[in-house]
């Protein structure tokens, strides 16, 4: 059969360095750093005291009371990210077939901040079991989706994604999909984390896997880098509006970029460590390209995982080499987690929308906090160190990894 072609009609964004698209984009650009002291609880005796929150949110400039007691915080990310994508995108929802319309929503960890708070109270009155009852409907990871199509009332396919990392990438490829085949006409789709907590970091702590440069948190985050500990988390949402290319014309849509393809692998190896040779990363790069009739040699820009951990780092590397061969020395990469944090099951959406201004705005935002080589990965790549390039971007991928081995790519292209 022939697949329908899927457009990005609109974006939103939540993150640790902007609360709009335009300000997240501007600051992308600018090379400016989301982490800092935490202040969502005192981390004094926490290995890792700092974080790249989201800052100036207060959940009643968006919600009432009611609403507030109802959503975990990463619903009501979900919730401001989508209805600024649903304004961005221009829709006129009552002239829409709900029933065509659907929601794919990732998030890693999803409620807990609920688990960690109704846990705490049961333990403080006792042991006596006076649970809230949007306990289990404030913290289930499907919660965001199923929410979003009530609040906006799409009846189309709902449900959410849950691969660590790679959740939100995950989504838009299952939004890609779907809409290809013909199964819906439109999907909000992307993903939130709000894992900014003591159970998030002091579990993450336990692993060795955050930084602990307290005392300069705004360089802790260190793609690439020789002196690069781990990775620095974040938290925010991201939402896209993906269409079909026939639906968006009709409507007189504004058009963003064309999806093209995406890939979906496992490295089949360890629990939370990258296969080393980067195996399962290189094939769902292989996997996405072909599923987008792309060569490698066409694309210009990746947005890589890069999370700056020891190993990952280099495992991307590995396999970015294996994949486009001489030409990945003529393409812009760049990590964007270098500025905003790792924002977990939220990272792809998120780092989707930095891909999709590359193309539009023929600019690659840079990677920060390059201070000495790695002479264990290859240093002639071009990873847009310190400052953003200027370059007519027409392909770009973005990868996400997930613990657990999960492995997602989604290809974007220049809108013709």
């Amino acid at each position: 059969m022939e697949l329908k072609r899927v457009v990005v009609t609109g974006m939103g964004a939540l993150t640790p360095i902007g609360n709009t698209v335009e300000e997240f984009w501007k600051n992308l650009l600018n090379g400016i750093s989301g982490a800092a002291p935490i202040t969502r609880f005192d981390a004094t005796n926490f290995k890792t005291k700092f974080a790249c929150e989201v800052k100036n949110f207060d959940p009643v400039d968006f919600f009432d009371r009611k609403e507030v007691r109802k959503l975990d915080l990463f619903a009501q990310f979900a919730f401001v990210a989508t209805e600024q994508a649903i304004q961005d995108s221009g829709l006129n929802l009552t002239t829409l077939d709900p029933d065509s319309i659907g929601v794919i929503w990732g998030t890693g960890i999803g409620g807990i901040n609920t688990f960690l708070e109704e846990a705490r109270n049961y333990v403080q009155n006792n042991n006596v079991p006076r649970f809230n009852p949007f306990f289990i409907p404030k913290m289930i990871s499907d919660i965001a989706a199923g929410q979003l199509s009530m609040k906006y009332g799409f009846r189309g396919p709902n449900y959410a994604t849950v691969s660590a990392c790679a959740s939100s990438a995950h989504a838009i490829g299952d939004a890609l999909n779907l809409i290809r085949l013909g199964k819906a006409k439109l999907f909000v789709t992307g993903g939130s984390e709000a894992a900014i907590c003591e159970a998030g970091v002091g579990g993450f702590n336990a692993m060795q896997a955050l930084s602990t440069r307290n005392d300069e948190p705004e360089t802790a985050s260190r793609p690439f880098d020789k002196t690069r500990d781990g990775f620095v988390i974040g938290e925010g949402s991201g939402a896209l509006i993906l269409e079909e290319y026939e639906h968006a014309v009709n409507r007189g849509a504004n058009i963003y970029c064309e999806v093209v393809g995406s890939g979906m692998t496992a490295d089949a190896y360890h629990l939370t460590a990258p296969h080393p040779e980067g195996l399962g990363a290189s094939k769902v790069m292989q996997n996405a390209l072909c599923d987008a009739n792309i060569k490698p040699e066409e694309v210009d820009y990746i947005n890589v995982h890069g999370t700056s951990t020891p190993v990952g780092d280099g495992a991307e590397v590995k396999a970015i080499l294996k994949v486009f061969g001489k030409h990945a020395y003529k393409l812009n990469i760049s990590a964007t987690k270098s500025m905003t944090g790792h924002l977990l099951g939220a990272a792809g959406a998120i780092e989707s929308i930095a891909s999709i201004l590359a193309i539009r705005n023929g600019i690659v935002p840079p990677t920060i906090n390059h201070f000495e080589d790695d002479p264990e990965i290859d240093n002639n790549l071009n990873y847009t160190f310190k400052n953003a390039q200027k370059r007519k971007v027409r392909i770009a991928l973005s990868n996400n990894f997930g613990f657990g081995g999960h492995n997602a790519s989604v290809v974007f292209k220049d809108f013709e």
